[in-house]
């Protein structure tokens, strides 16, 4: 007992108290593009089938790595140099954000869709950029027994953030009656991490060194140094398929949800309590446990664990679409599903975090990050096809199933010494 209540003391520290706040200004654009758009969408007019094509919008995601060595290697002219390397490039994508969150707001998806796609598409660009400089920020900001608490802290804010985007936003679209508002409303919580940026000190890095002179040599070896490093590695390719699987099938659930939601009638409020508020809670047990876990089992350990529960508590919404309208039963699936992706998360992260040198950082971790959500952006964006296709309890079977792969993964990597932790 004495052990866990030691491992508790590490959320205390201010670094973990940034990574909150910059985590929650991560978390806040990506369903403002996603799901919390699905029922502006729907509320438009639009049919199930293009509402899921609409999942295309997270393609920058999954494909952050290509642009990540600019952010790993480059300073933002004049604000590098007030800010540093990292503070500089957050502030310029922080106010980009504020700015494209506020053109996706006077959008109008019921007449034009494209355009609506299209700023939706910017913001998820800019976020997607935000993203890698955060996880670089974190990365180096920590030494490795940390990751995990960093990992929760930073996750903690992400769901902060998913909750004010989808259950905050609830609220006001039912309040005020106009999408628009509840979009503008949400471009001005992108100060939180401007003001965050400002106050937080520049987290140190190693020195970089490159092939040859200038700017161009320099970031030559920004592309190729990362990549290089972890081809190195035994195993390196089960590695890659491991973090390309692993989140699968709590992903293709997580895509479905509202829509099924929405199609047993549910209420918006009960969504927002329930789906958004109540999960998010338990989110947040999830990520502090999946934190300890970490601590206490290591990553591995805590992998396992998140990987059963999350591949176990999919059928959940199986039993749900077959009763339907069932609050008490919600309650007890929103509960169970949050709780093992937040533990999930929270291990996944600290895994992904502890893969990366910290010479590379920035591209590394989105290099795996992308890695991750690539076959997950890629199946989601027909996942309407698939509910229309299989119904709605044989598709949330069909999810538990996709995460069986990940799980037999870690099982070889964990048995041949292959999981890539004690070769960077």
């Amino acid at each position: 007992m004495k052990s866990w209540i030691k491992s508790l003391e590490v959320y205390a520290d201010r670094r973990m108290v940034v990574l909150f706040f910059l985590g929650f200004s991560s978390g806040l654009p990506l369903l403002l593009v996603y799901s919390t758009l699905t029922f502006w969408l729907l509320e438009e007019g639009l049919d199930i089938e293009s509402v899921g094509l609409f999942a295309a919008t997270a393609l920058p995601y999954s494909l952050k790595f290509l642009w990540a060595p600019l952010v790993d290697r480059l300073p933002v002219p004049v604000l590098g140099m007030l800010l540093g390397l990292r503070r500089g490039w957050l502030f310029l994508l922080q106010i980009s954000l504020l700015a494209a969150i506020a053109l996706l707001s006077i959008s109008d998806p019921g007449t034009a869709p494209m355009g609506c796609a299209l700023a939706a598409l910017l913001v998820a660009f800019l976020s997607a950029s935000q993203d890698v400089v955060v996880d670089a920020y974190r990365i180096e900001s920590l030494d490795d027994d940390e990751q995990g608490a960093g990992a929760a802290s930073a996750v903690f804010g992400y769901r902060v953030g998913m909750l004010t985007a989808s259950a905050g936003a609830l609220h006001i679209a039912q309040w005020s009656g106009d999408w628009q508002f509840t979009y503008l409303a949400m471009s001005l919580l992108m100060l939180v991490g401007l003001i965050t940026t400002v106050l937080c000190a520049e987290p140190d890095r190693p020195t970089l060194e490159s092939d040859g002179d200038g700017k161009l040599a320099h970031l030559k070896q920004g592309v190729i140094g990362p990549f290089r490093n972890f081809a190195d590695r035994p195993g390196w390719l089960f590695i890659a398929c491991f973090v390309v699987l692993y989140k699968l099938g709590d992903a293709l659930a997580d895509t479905m949800v509202n829509p099924l939601l929405a199609d047993l009638e549910f209420s918006n409020t009960v969504i927002a309590n329930i789906a958004q508020s109540w999960g998010l809670a338990a989110s947040i047990i999830g990520v502090f446990v999946g934190g300890l876990l970490v601590r206490q089992l290591g990553i591995v350990g805590a992998l396992w664990v998140g990987g059963v529960l999350q591949m176990a508590t999919n059928l959940m919404f199986t039993l749900q679409a077959s009763i339907g309208h069932d609050v008490q039963l919600l309650t007890a699936t929103i509960g169970v599903q949050n709780l093992s992706g937040g533990l999930g998360t929270a291990a996944f992260v600290a895994y992904l975090s502890a893969l990366c040198h910290k010479k590379y950082t920035a591209t590394q971790y989105a290099l795996l990050t992308a890695l991750a959500s690539a076959l997950q952006t890629a199946t989601s964006t027909g996942a309407g096809y698939a509910v229309a296709w299989l119904g709605w309890g044989t598709y949330f079977v069909a999810t538990a199933a996709a995460a069986l792969p990940g799980l037999v993964l870690l099982f070889w990597l964990s048995r041949n010494d292959m999981t890539g932790l004690d070769d960077r």
